[in-house]
């Protein structure tokens, strides 16, 4: 029986890591206007411009961001061993969507305006891991409760400070945060692609390689520290790590809900509690259903494109209705 369970679970890391150079491989093809496959092998205007500048930079933003919000909700769920944790339900995302916000109402239009949005994000990510620091050299208890309250907490408060801002902001500037908190895939250059690379690569090798901690710590705290694991040391490195990458992946498309609680539960359910396969198993399921979700959103109500944020959440809303009832 636990041969066949392993098999199981390894052929849907295969399958996963399957639909995710699968969608790599078409999304880009597919979209609300037709291409001209023969100007496409030709290399020919309009069509190969547009492949090449626009829908392949998209499909590898997508799978980059699905990747890193789906890894960061299954280390979260891991850590504070509750399913229904998320990057938006302890606050990581409102306060990197708070810092894009504040830098988009304040900040003049100019080439140095996107990486401004990108570091006012991370900042307000990184405030969120000084929050998680001083809990964690606090002398009280530091346990997961304490940190989905302090996630409520936060998100009430970059909420209301966000629609203040949208309140105070001219037409021009809230339109353009309205547009930015629906959460959407847009085209963007090659360097960006890169970057975002370059930064949630790295964190997801990391979280892999702390898989089999994860394993452990996912037992509770009793159970890791009499295996000699520091449940707070390996907590707030894997918070840091997943803070990381939701603010990273927010500031460049927007706060995309419900990825890091749709892809990992559900693989949890085929895949089993195994961290050493769910954990890359959410990597590529992750990338590949933000890139699906993406190539809907710009397909079904063509020419019009529907934030792939509004997607995602009315696919997440019935489903965590679904899995409270269920639970």
């Amino acid at each position: 029986m636990a041969i066949e369970l392993r098999h199981r679970a390894r052929t849907v890391l295969a399958l996963s890591a399957l639909a995710a150079l699968l969608a790599a491989i078409f999304c880009p093809f597919l979209g609300g206007s037709g291409m001209d496959y023969a100007n496409l092998l030709r290399r020919q205007s309009p069509d190969w411009p547009i492949f090449v500048n626009l829908r392949l930079p998209r499909t590898l933003l997508a799978l980059l961001t699905g990747a890193a919000l789906s890894a960061s909700g299954a280390m979260f769920q891991a850590l504070l061993r509750d399913a229904l944790a998320t990057p938006s339900s302890l606050g990581v995302t409102a306060a990197a969507a708070l810092g894009a916000v504040a830098a988009i109402s304040f900040a003049p239009a100019g080439p140095a305006w996107f990486p401004l949005v990108w570091l006012c994000a991370l900042a307000g990510a990184a405030t969120v891991i000084a929050l998680v620091a001083v809990l964690s050299r606090s002398r009280k208890r530091f346990s997961a409760y304490t940190l989905l309250l302090t996630g409520i907490a936060v998100n009430g408060i970059c909420s209301a400070i966000v629609l203040l801002l949208h309140s105070l902001a001219g037409i021009t500037k809230s339109f353009q945060i309205t547009h930015w908190l629906m959460g959407g895939i847009a085209p963007v250059e090659y360097s960006v692609v890169l970057l975002l690379a370059a930064v949630i690569v790295p964190v997801c090798v990391w979280a892999l390689r702390l898989a089999r901690v994860l394993n452990v710590v996912s037992y509770g705290d009793t159970w890791a520290a009499g295996r000699g694991v520091n449940c707070r040391q390996v907590t707030w490195r894997g918070f840091v790590a997943g803070t990381v990458l939701v603010g990273t992946t927010t500031a460049v498309t927007g706060p995309i809900a419900f990825v890091g609680l749709i892809v990992p539960h559900l693989l949890r359910r085929v895949v089993g509690p195994d961290y050493r396969l769910l954990l890359p198993a959410s990597v590529f399921g992750g990338g590949a259903f933000v890139a699906i979700c993406d190539t809907v959103a710009r397909s079904v109500l063509a020419p019009i494109e529907v934030p792939v944020g509004v997607i995602t959440a009315l696919l997440g809303g019935p489903f965590f209705v679904w899995l409270l009832w269920s639970r």
